[in-house]
């Protein structure tokens, strides 16, 4: 299960790494994000590639509950909580967000580009809870990284130990967070939203 679990992971890290590249493309407008989502999508918005990553999203749900479930009741590490923590967050953040994104696709007839997820983020209410949904789903990505990197790696690098480049990975991590949020938020204002999205406002 273990093996399973790590597996389907490698393959859905490789996009999210796409992702969040791409997202961060929101610090030089949505122009650029755009592009380059177009770009990325060759890769992964075809029948082949987004059945493997759907595929890959449901193992890791539920490889990752029934991992949980056979935890030994002993003490653990902090490190072994936040893995099961980012891990449970992340499970139900896949659910949602797949879901809302197919919903935007098949239902509402959106691209899900730049403004799909810019316009929860810049209309009040509705950004007091997407921006901490957003940023808690970022920065549980790395957290999950930085528990299986502290767990396998066995050496310091230059003479860091693995619990402090698991550290570092966090640090990066809330940076990312940081950044992205900020491309689709402030780094935004001035800029129109296409009446298309003004639904996702509640207008």
């Amino acid at each position: 299960m273990k093996k399973v679990h790590y597996i389907s992971g490698i393959l859905l890290i490789v996009f999210i790494a796409m992702h969040l590249f791409n997202h961060l493309m929101s610090l030089f407008g949505p122009g650029e994000h755009i592009y380059v989502m177009d770009r990325l999508r060759l890769i992964y918005r075809n029948v082949l590639v987004e059945t493997l990553l759907m595929a890959a999203c449901a193992v890791q749900i539920i490889s990752g509950i029934q991992l949980i479930r056979n935890r030994k009741r002993q003490s653990h590490s902090a490190f072994d909580k936040l893995q099961v923590l980012t891990g449970c967050y992340l499970a139900g953040f896949l659910v949602i967000h797949l879901s809302a994104v197919f919903g935007g696709r098949l239902v509402l007839h959106l691209d899900t580009n730049f403004y799909f997820g810019a316009a929860g983020l810049n209309a009040f209410p509705a950004n007091l809870f997407f921006i901490p949904y957003y940023s808690f789903a970022v920065l549980a990505v790395f957290g999950h990284l930085a528990c299986v990197h502290q767990k396998k790696m066995r050496i310091a690098l230059f003479g860091v130990s693995p619990q402090r480049q698991s550290l570092i990975m966090v640090i990066i991590g809330v940076i990312i967070t940081g950044s992205i949020l900020y491309g689709l938020t402030d780094g935004f204002k001035g800029q129109e939203i296409p009446k298309a999205y003004h639904i996702l406002m509640g207008k």
